[in-house]
């Protein structure tokens, strides 16, 4: 795993990276920054970490909303790969926040 310094809202943080994913990373840093500025942008919040969890929010919304309907069906309980990699998600961000504080 290589590691890779990015910047988010001016801040640089260095990130574990799996070999031949830094595109995706670069893409996924640029939709957290540009959700992260546009928060900061309004206004309304001032803490990094508050603007992180709205980005992330914001996100998954987005994300959800992307998905095929499931019509009428029940809903289904989380595929284990994505409750895998939101797990993986919230530690990395955790361990980026560091001192500011965790998210969950």
């Amino acid at each position: 795993m290589k590691q890779m310094e990015v910047t988010i809202l001016g801040q640089s943080y260095l990130l574990a990276c799996p070999e031949g994913g830094e595109e995706l990373l670069r893409t996924a840093v640029a939709r957290v920054d540009q959700e992260m500025s546009a928060i900061r942008d309004a206004g309304k919040v001032k803490a990094r970490e508050r603007m992180a969890v709205l980005a992330a929010l914001n996100l998954a919304y987005q994300l959800a909303e992307q998905r095929p309907s499931q019509g009428a069906a029940a809903p289904r309980g989380p595929d284990p790969e994505e409750e895998a990699l939101m797990e993986r998600l919230l530690a990395r961000l955790d361990a980026t926040l560091g001192d500011d504080g965790r998210l969950l």
